[in-house]
């Protein structure tokens, strides 16, 4: 053995140290399992999970005929029974057939609340999606529905399954090498705000368009709305702060351990690209502040990312080193060359699972970590305890993003109360905690669920 592969052995023992250990089989989880939202993420989550366990997929759902069935035909080639699923075009009439153990949400984010209420109600557990809704009365209905019915949910922030991320919380962080943190930079200088300006038109005829806005505001049917650009409207989703924050503070959190931001402040606005339908920021910048540490997003969707390597990530600052951490993998440098560098990528498992090499539209760096989450959330419906990434854990990451936007939309500093679970002294904040929903869908609150 060369002294490269030597490297490239111990680095994969390294990172395999780090690796939680599971008190169940996963070839015995046999579950029923049923998907709400068939599109490119709903998916991919129900592929994964196929690949972990020999889970029997019998229902689908989605607004989309279209979507749905070619879904349906993509999971009969895919699940070991090889049977098609049933599907559904309304979420209510699958869950009222009480025949599923589980059930993965992966719709847009305005319909996360009241499907993922409706599924424990039901007595199933739920992979939900990030994040956990749109305002933050939805997250406390959705966290305290799971906990009167005694539900394990799972959130779909996948970094706290990602190899390379765990073995940088254990041998990094956790080890002391970073030394006192004061700081946390968090960053997406991804172009990925939906462009143009197309004109309204009528909605396509394979959907339901009526019932994809649901409880969200109604507007002119656009073709940036469906499928998958829709989080360019804040009607449905809450922006990049809303879909790549929420990943990287969750991160952030569950690297430090951390609980709720004390305050949270955010400026930005649309500063570029003023042409664009599109009426989500194109920069933002928010701070967190979690007493003596601050953690600080900045979201850019033009212009060049300060560091090419790192465009999406999480930069640790500590008096004894600093951690560059992202989906692709990490960079610890010690601070004054006093120590050894480490350097880890992203670990693909294109071998294991070779369905990964041509499955369309899979970002195959994330299929371990998402393989990771599911044997997670299922190891935790067999023991009956939380999840990583628990679904009180995904409400203090969302509404912390939630506020961030708030904060921005009222022009100040917000200061939360978690124990009263509002914002301190601001009426005026509080009154935006929960938007109004469209008839006849009724808005979810902790106390009626």
């Amino acid at each position: 053995m060369n002294r490269r592969q030597f490297l490239r052995s111990s680095a994969a023992l390294f990172a395999a140290s780090s690796l939680p250990s599971f008190a169940v089989d996963f070839a015995d989880q046999k579950k029923r399992v049923g998907l709400i939202g068939c599109g490119w993420y709903g998916k991919t989550d129900l592929f994964r999970l196929i690949q972990v366990a020999p889970v029997d997929v019998v229902s689908l759902c989605d607004v989309d005929k279209t979507m749905l069935s070619d879904a349906a035909d993509m999971v009969a080639t895919r699940q070991v029974s090889k049977k098609k699923p049933r599907t559904y075009g309304n979420y209510r009439k699958m869950l009222a057939e009480k025949d599923l153990d589980v059930v993965l949400i992966a719709t847009p984010d305005h319909w996360h609340a009241l499907p993922m209420i409706e599924a424990v109600k039901s007595g199933v557990d739920v992979y939900c999606q990030k994040p956990t809704s749109v305002d933050v009365v939805e997250s406390q209905a959705m966290l305290a529905a799971a906990r009167k019915y005694g539900r394990v949910v799972q959130i779909g922030t996948q970094r706290r399954s990602t190899p390379h991320l765990i073995e940088a919380r254990e041998q990094i962080i956790k080890q002391g090498k970073l030394g006192k943190i004061g700081m946390v930079e968090i960053c997406c200088y991804y172009h990925m705000r939906a462009k143009g300006n197309p004109p309204d038109c009528p909605p396509p005829e394979n959907l339901d368009y009526e019932m994809w806005t649901g409880p969200a505001p109604m507007r002119p049917y656009n073709p940036l709305v469906h499928p998958r650009t829709w989080r360019a409207f804040m009607e449905y989703g809450n922006g990049i702060v809303g879909d790549m924050c929420v990943h990287m503070l969750d991160m952030t959190r569950w690297m430090l351990d951390l609980g709720w931001p004390t305050r949270v402040n955010s400026t930005g606005g649309i500063f570029i690209d003023k042409e664009s339908k599109a009426n989500i920021t194109d920069t933002q910048t928010a701070s967190f502040d979690f007493n003596d540490l601050r953690v600080v997003w900045t979201h850019r969707s033009w212009g060049d990312a300060p560091d090419p390597k790192y465009p999406w990530a999480a930069t640790f600052y500590g008096d004894k080193g600093t951690l560059k951490a992202s989906v692709m993998g990490y960079d610890f440098t010690p601070t004054g060359g006093k120590g050894e560098a480490v350097h880890r990528d992203v670990t693909y498992e294109l071998e294991q699972y070779p369905e990964d090499k041509t499955e369309k539209d899979l970002e195959k760096h994330c299929a371990p970590a998402i393989r990771g989450h599911m044997k997670d959330f299922l190891n935790a419906i067999a023991q009956r305890s939380k999840p990583v990434a628990d679904i009180e854990q995904g409400v203090t990451s969302t509404i912390s993003c939630l506020l961030a936007n708030l904060s921005l939309k009222l022009g100040r500093t917000l200061t939360w109360d978690a124990a009263a679970g509002k914002v301190a002294n601001d009426d005026e904040a509080n009154r935006l905690l929960a938007r109004p929903y469209r008839t006849p869908w009724t808005h979810p609150t902790p106390d009626t669920i």
